[in-house]
C-alpha cells in the first residue's frame, strides 16, 4: 500500500526529470550546430531543394486549410456581432485573429503534418539503413549536409506560408461576410484600415520564423537519431509530429504574452 502511494507520488517527478533531460540534450545539440550555419560550404542549392519540398510542397494543404478557416471564422463571429449590431467590427476582429494567432499556428500544424513528418521519416530511414554513417565515413559532415538545409528551409518557408494563409483566410472571410451574410463591404474594409497596426502583421510573422526554426530543428533532430529499424522510424516520425505540435502551442503562449507585455 505504502509502496503504491510513493510510486504514485514519485512517477510525475520521474517523468518531469526525463523530459527535462531530453530537452537539455536537444538544446545542447542545437547549440553545437550553431557554428555550422556560418561555415563553408553553404550549399544554397540544397537549401533551395528543401524549400521546394517543405514550402512549395505544402502550399496545397495551406490553401485548403486557410480557405475553410476564414469561412468558418466569418460565420461564427457573425452570430456574435449580429446580436449587438456590430457587424462592421467583424473585419478587423477576423483580421487580427487570423494574422496574430490562427495563421501562424494553423500553418505550422499543417507544415508539421505535411513536411516535418516526412523529414523525420526520411532522416530516420537514412539512419537505420546506415547512409548517414557512410556519409560520416567519407568525411562529409552529415549534420552540415542534412540538418542545416532542412532547418533553414523550414525557417524561411513558414513565414511565406503564413502570409499565403493570412491572405486566403482573410479573403474567404471577406467573401462570406459580404456576399453570404450581408455585411457592408465598405464598413468591413474601412474598420480594418482604420484600426490596423504593423504589429498585427509583424507579430504573426515573428511567430512564424520562430515556429519554423523549432519545428525544423525538432523534426531533423529526432529523425537524425532514430534507431530500431523500421519500427523506430515510425515511432520517431510520430514523436517528431507530437513534440513539434506541443512545442508550438507552448511557444505561442509565451510569444503572445511577450508581445502583450511590449505592447504588440
Amino acid at each position: 500500500m505504502i509502496e503504491n502511494i510513493l510510486a504514485f507520488i514519485g512517477r510525475p517527478f520521474l517523468i518531469l526529470f526525463n523530459i527535462s533531460g531530453k530537452l537539455g540534450v536537444y538544446l545542447i545539440f542545437q547549440f553545437k550546430l550553431l557554428p555550422l550555419y556560418f561555415s563553408k560550404p553553404f550549399r544554397p542549392f540544397l537549401i533551395y531543394k528543401q524549400i521546394e519540398a517543405i514550402g512549395i510542397g505544402s502550399l496545397g494543404v495551406i490553401f485548403v486549410t486557410a480557405l475553410f478557416t476564414g469561412m468558418v471564422e466569418a460565420i461564427q463571429l457573425y452570430n456574435g456581432f449580429h446580436e449587438f449590431g456590430a457587424e462592421a467590427f467583424m473585419g478587423y476582429t477576423i483580421f487580427i485573429s487570423i494574422t496574430k494567432e490562427l495563421g501562424p499556428v494553423f500553418a505550422t500544424l499543417m507544415l508539421i503534418s505535411r513536411a516535418i513528418s516526412a523529414m523525420a521519416a526520411e532522416l530516420g530511414t537514412m539512419r537505420v539503413t546506415e547512409q548517414i554513417d557512410a556519409m560520416d565515413t567519407l568525411a562529409v559532415d552529415s549534420k552540415k549536409y542534412l540538418l542545416i538545409p532542412r532547418i533553414l528551409a523550414s525557417t524561411i518557408s513558414l513565414p511565406i506560408l503564413v502570409i499565403v494563409f493570412d491572405f486566403i483566410a482573410n479573403f474567404s472571410a471577406y467573401i462570406v461576410s459580404t456576399k453570404a451574410l450581408g455585411v457592408n463591404p465598405e464598413a468591413y474594409q474601412g474598420m480594418i484600415l482604420r484600426l490596423l497596426h504593423f504589429s498585427d502583421i509583424g507579430s504573426g510573422l515573428i511567430k512564424a520564423i520562430v515556429f519554423g526554426f523549432f519545428v525544423g530543428s525538432i523534426g531533423s533532430y529526432i529523425g537524425y537519431f532514430v534507431n530500431g529499424g523500421a519500427r523506430g522510424v515510425g515511432e520517431g516520425t510520430t514523436k517528431a509530429v507530437v513534440s513539434s505540435a506541443i512545442t508550438i502551442f507552448g511557444l505561442n503562449y509565451f510569444l503572445s504574452a511577450l508581445f502583450m507585455f511590449i505592447g504588440w
